[in-house]
């Protein structure tokens, strides 16, 4: 190609690169991405799309790249940087491509360019395979609850369905990320009627999917899970319930405000702000909680040891920072050391060497959460703490078991 060729190729496009992936920058945007002859292109299991999606390759990361529109590529591009600003549970966007030589209406005019998700799985995979039956309250529920978090940071959704969000297991858990931004609004809160229409979409959307699943099984659409959408908004309503409610506290009993905060964080949700209305000579108070986003122990792991995990990976993490600080008893100033020790002198370590008896397709991470719930349980069984050489060996002559997979959901 001449200079001129060249010159003209690149006046054809624009691009927006976060500055930490700048190495996307000289790739050829200006041709479709079907066109593309590139060795660093992968292939990786993928979701349904009616776009067209293809993996890459670059400098130890992998980035999917996904053809639509240029207005709709704008749109999804800047609503997964606002949901990331947001902590919202979302992929992160590395750039947008628009080829400004096209019709902005044309399918190849414009390219958002997303961080693949490591570990991640489409629903139809986990749906076709045997575990799904002891799995199905933990898919509905992490669901349920990706729904409700987006809603609390004031997400209208517009397209909800199984298919838009991926997948990945977190230690005992599923974790779930919204994958496609494209119908997606945000506003400072969404109204009640807001909300039940996204449910109603979502409702619609998982009653396809499942029928489409029933027909590629070759079983009657009698037999399909039709319902599933409805179990879902149930799901769905519950936590929401338990998020958004205002609480009445007797005046004698303030400490019920801590153990209601507490139960939120257990269950992952960060507490924005905390309003106590009292009432003059009545004998109770109001609690109204606002609450953030669905990353509590994720956010304090990376606070404390500069550790990036999933939810209930950090959760079973932090658990164990916990262990090895008691087992060296030290006081409370020491803290700060002991969190560097552990993450060199343990943490990292044993990923490593976890590391070296995984199929290269395993997390190392959520292999050290299964590490640390067996050692869990060999020591909760022998009533006294087995360390973690010996719950690895066993571990090991045990071929390596995770969590048990039945779970239970919202209803207890």
């Amino acid at each position: 190609m001449s200079d001129e060729s060249d010159k003209l190729a690149a006046e054809s496009y624009s691009v927006i690169i976060r500055p930490e992936w700048s190495g996307l920058i000289g790739l050829d945007w200006a041709r479709p991405l079907l066109g593309w002859q590139d060795d660093r292109i992968v292939d990786l299991p993928r979701g349904i799309s009616r776009h067209e999606v293809r993996f890459l390759a670059l400098h130890g990361a992998t980035f999917a790249l996904k053809e639509l529109p240029g207005g709709l590529a704008t749109r999804e591009y800047h609503a997964l940087r606002r949901l990331e600003e947001l902590g919202g549970s979302a992929v992160r966007a590395a750039g947008l491509v628009l080829r400004r030589l096209l019709d902005p209406g044309s399918e190849q005019s414009g390219v958002v360019i997303t961080r693949y998700v490591d570990y991640s799985f489409s629903y139809r995979e986990l749906l076709s395979g045997e575990s799904f039956g002891p799995r199905r309250d933990q898919l509905l529920d992490a669901f349920a609850f990706l729904l409700v978090e987006l809603h609390l940071l004031g997400c209208f959704w517009g397209d909800c369905s199984l298919s838009n969000v991926l997948y990945r297991y977190d230690a005992g858990a599923i974790e779930t990320l919204l994958v496609d931004a494209e119908t997606t609004a945000l506003h400072p809160s969404l109204s009640d009627g807001q909300r039940q229409h996204d449910l109603s979409i979502m409702i619609d959307n998982v009653g396809g999917e499942m029928g489409d699943i029933a027909a590629v099984q070759g079983v009657s659409l009698d037999s399909a899970d039709l319902g599933l959408g409805d179990d879902i908004a149930r799901r769905y309503e519950r936590l929401w319930t338990e998020l958004g409610s205002e609480q009445r506290i007797p005046v004698d009993r303030q400490y019920l405000i801590t153990e209601r905060i507490a139960k939120l964080n257990d269950l992952g949700f960060q507490v924005d702000q905390l309003e106590v209305i009292p009432h003059p000579g009545r004998d109770h108070l109001h609690l109204r909680l606002k609450v953030g986003d669905r990353n509590f122990h994720s956010s304090r792991l990376r606070e404390l040891t500069g550790v990036e995990a999933a939810e209930n990976q950090a959760r079973q993490i932090l658990a164990d920072l916990r262990y090895f600080e008691v087992k060296e008893g030290r006081g409370e100033s020491a803290k700060p050391l002991l969190r560097m020790r552990w993450r060199v002198e343990e943490f990292e370590p044993w990923l490593r060497r976890l590391a070296r008896h995984l199929p290269p397709e395993a997390d190392p991470l959520q292999a050290y959460c299964d590490l640390l719930h067996h050692r869990y349980l060999l020591s909760a069984e022998a009533g006294r703490d087995v360390g973690t050489e010996a719950a690895f060996q066993h571990w090991l002559s045990s071929d390596r078991p995770g969590y048990p997979l039945a779970a239970e959901g919202l209803d207890g």
